[in-house]
């Protein structure tokens, strides 16, 4: 006999696997179909192919230039087992990015990396991106190539800024995906990255989906935060996110002291 459960109203807010009901001992069937296509999708997500040209095809239009780069690690099963391997450069990918540095003196940096669901990257990261560049006018932030990278961990986006020379370093970047959320986009903002930097040197936005935290709504949190970073000139456990009693004022520009 199937039984429903107390908790279901609860499925109006969340898109969490709660409230899943029973019948007898187990779960209905239904849900255990459930179960088991969501572990699918989230296993679909992981292996997904990043598609660097798709995302540089979508770049164009919003006439951002691009460069691909790849991880130390030479194909998805090694990036799985060696996460030491994705947070490096491999030698072609620096000598790439070393002969930009001239060409491309920019303030910020922009990676996209696949991480842990190139879903996840395909599906938000060009609308974060475009949610992003009227705050980065405003701001006068200058913002170099965007920098496509495969089998990419999320240090790795310090690396890159390092040897762009970049200010700071924003990477958008797949979440690892859960049996509810195969598509989450991570950000993670770093001022002055190079290869010293640890998690605690680093801002994180994460769950950025429609069904999360949305495009309009990261683009602010993620503006707010550069604003400040480049201000105070410092990121991460040193810089809260209190963007939520804030305001982007729309008739002054904000400030950011180039002198």
């Amino acid at each position: 006999m199937s039984l429903t459960d107390n908790w279901s109203f609860l499925k109006d807010f969340t898109k969490a696997r709660i409230a899943l009901g029973r019948n007898g001992v187990s779960l209905p069937t239904k849900e255990i179909l459930n179960f088991s296509l969501a572990h699918a999708q989230a296993r679909d997500a992981v292996h997904k192919p990043f598609d660097s040209q798709a995302l540089q095809t979508q770049l164009t239009p919003l006439e951002l230039t691009s460069l691909t780069v790849h991880s130390c690690a030479k194909d998805r099963n090694e990036y799985l087992r060696r996460p030491d391997l994705g947070r490096t450069l491999d030698q072609d990918s620096i000598n790439l990015l070393k002969n930009n540095i001239e060409l491309t003196p920019a303030d910020l940096i922009i990676v996209i990396g696949d991480g842990l669901s190139s879903f996840a990257v395909d599906r938000q990261a060009i609308k974060v991106v475009k949610a992003l560049l009227p705050y980065l006018k405003k701001l006068n932030i200058s913002l170099g190539p965007i920098v496509l990278a495969h089998q990419a961990r999320v240090a790795l986006g310090d690396k890159i800024g390092s040897i762009l020379k970049a200010k700071a370093i924003v990477m958008l970047i797949g979440e690892r995906p859960g049996l509810s959320s195969a598509d989450s986009l991570g950000i993670y903002m770093t001022w002055h990255p190079d290869d010293t930097r640890t998690d605690a040197d680093r801002n994180c936005i994460s769950n950025v989906r429609p069904e999360g935290l949305t495009y309009d709504l990261a683009a602010f949190k993620l503006a707010w935060l550069l604003e400040h970073s480049f201000v105070r000139q410092l990121s991460g456990v040193q810089l809260k996110d209190e963007s939520d009693y804030a305001a982007l004022p729309s008739n002054k520009p904000l400030y950011i002291d180039h002198s």
